[in-house]
Formats: C-alpha cells, sequence, structure tokens
C-alpha cells in the first residue's frame, strides 16, 4: 500500500500543493529554479571553455619549444 505509485495521489498531491502554496508562489518559484539552471549552465560552459583555452595555450607553448629546439639543431 505504500508508495505514491497511481496517478490518483499524484494528483491529490498536486492539488494539496496549489492550494498550500498558489499558482503565483508556483509559478514564482518555477521562475527561480529555470533562472539558475541557467544560470549553472551558463557557468559550466564558461569554466569548459576556460578550461579548453588553457589547454590550447600549454599546447602551443610545448609546440613552440620544440621548434626551437629543432632550429637550434
Amino acid at each position: 500500500m505504500g508508495g505514491f505509485s497511481s496517478i490518483s495521489h499524484w494528483l491529490i498531491l498536486l492539488v494539496v500543493v496549489v492550494l498550500v502554496f498558489g499558482t503565483s508562489k508556483l509559478k514564482n518559484i518555477g521562475k527561480d529554479v529555470g533562472g539558475a539552471v541557467k544560470d549553472f549552465k551558463d557557468a559550466v560552459k564558461d569554466e569548459t571553455a576556460e578550461q579548453t583555452q588553457k589547454v590550447r595555450n600549454a599546447t602551443e607553448t610545448v609546440e613552440s619549444s620544440k621548434s626551437e629546439d629543432k632550429d637550434k639543431v
């Protein structure tokens, strides 16, 4: 008997949540959560781009030092 396995349990829970919080609060919570997820995605994208740039710079440094070593020989 335990758990929320049927659709009727979920509908009752949804009705209770709407009655307790109201639709405007739920809409604001949805906007806040959506904004937080967007900010998180942007931060991850920026971090990935920053790390990619560091790897490129390191690769260029290694390649330039290798070419300098070849020039010396």
